[in-house]
């Protein structure tokens, strides 16, 4: 099939999505422009150099007024994704936007709104909708074959290595909870699951016992209820010790419907290695010196794993999926940005109920969410 449309592309944030994108994007025939953007200049000569990329600045607007320019991929770190999106939608480029779009759900709003007068085709970075196994659950459900859902059952287990690389790039801390940073990854599978289901209310706990010296919280767990009646609890633990044999993300979810249920078991744990060697973790940030790890839950880095110098699994199959999506002009699974803000305001509205340790009913006042002490 013929490029429809040739993709020139910028990439603002070198950092580790943001590379892992840049080097898929070179090998792909309808990207015929890349230009990179990153504060840290050593980082991204580094990048331009490793993608073969046309062109580098450490000046956002530089980048974004080039001619070539016709999509963007937002990979800042979280408190920093605003300018770019803004930027790329006042031009008029497609997006691609690692989660969350803000971190503050009014400025969220404020942006969804501005992507959407643009009229830009807009998506967010929710790979694991494009593992084979959930997407055949996706598709199971679409026809039918257990019926209405009525409960939902979510949890996912996490090492706190991720928690700790996220909140140490940064003293704005407030918001980067459990739910918000990484509970919003199966909070968007459940909800893409559940499709066509609003929530009306939701009520969480949280505690903080580990993660508290890092200025977050350990677990935060809550049941929501849908429009429908339907039941859908959502549960994570991001503050499991370091040597936890999941590199990142293990999950489960049960699916109960009239006529049936799917249990889908992703724990990863049906692929251990077990050695003298000492392991790496998923994301371990500059200066930060894990205890030794030597058991690893092999494919629970939610990227994918390299073979070859090239990375193989989801974030591959998503990103090469959305460069289809723009030169190809074909329907992929893709989070919309509606679908990015809902889960934001969703996981701050759990993160709202744990702190008045009360039911919140749904839709929720967005001031509520942001004016009160955590």
């Amino acid at each position: 099939m013929p490029v429809k449309k040739e993709m020139g592309l910028a990439i603002v944030g070198c950092g580790t999505i943001g590379r892992i994108r840049a080097i898929i994007a070179r090998d792909y025939p309808g990207v015929k422009w890349m230009g990179l953007c990153d504060i840290n200049r050593e980082l991204g000569e580094k990048l331009k150099e490793d993608a073969g990329a046309d062109f580098f600045t450490t000046d956002l607007d530089e980048l974004l007024n080039r001619p070539e320019v016709n999509a963007v991929i937002v990979a800042t770190d979280e408190n920093n994704h605003a300018a770019p999106i803004l930027g790329a939608a006042e031009r008029g480029h497609a997006l691609f936007i690692e989660k969350p779009i803000a971190t503050d759900a009014r400025e969220s709003l404020s942006i969804l709104k501005a992507i959407e007068s643009s009229g830009v085709d807009a998506v967010m970075g929710y790979t694991q909708r494009f593992r084979r196994r959930f997407l055949a659950v996706k598709e199971r459900l679409i026809t039918g074959q257990i019926g209405d859902v009525h409960s939902v059952v979510t949890r996912a287990f996490m090492n706190r290595m991720v928690p700790i690389a996220t909140v140490r790039r940064t003293q704005n801390r407030r918001h980067l909870t459990p739910m918000v940073v990484s509970g919003t990854h199966s909070l968007d599978m459940s909800m893409w699951l559940m499709e066509g289901k609003t929530p009306v209310s939701i009520y969480a706990r949280s505690t903080d016992r580990v993660m508290s010296q890092w200025g977050t919280k350990d677990s935060t767990f809550g049941i929501f209820e849908m429009d429908d009646g339907t039941i859908f609890s959502m549960n994570i633990s991001w503050g499991l010790p370091e040597v936890w044999p999941g590199s990142v993300y293990g999950l489960e979810i049960g699916i109960v419907g009239t006529e049936g249920v799917i249990d889908i078991e992703d724990t990863h744990r049906d692929l251990v290695l077990a050695t003298n060697v000492q392991q790496g973790g998923g994301y371990v940030p500059d200066g930060y010196n894990p205890p030794a790890r030597h058991v690893d839950f092999l494919t629970s880095y939610p990227p994918g794993d390299l073979h070859m110098d090239q990375l193989w699994g989801p974030m591959r199959e998503e990103t090469v999926s959305w460069y289809q999506r723009i030169c190809m002009e074909q329907p992929t699974p893709h989070a919309t940005a509606q679908d990015g803000h809902r889960n934001l305001v969703l996981t701050m509205a759990m993160d709202l109920s744990a702190r008045r340790g009360k039911e919140v009913s749904l839709p929720v006042d967005l001031e509520e969410l942001m004016e009160e002490d955590v």
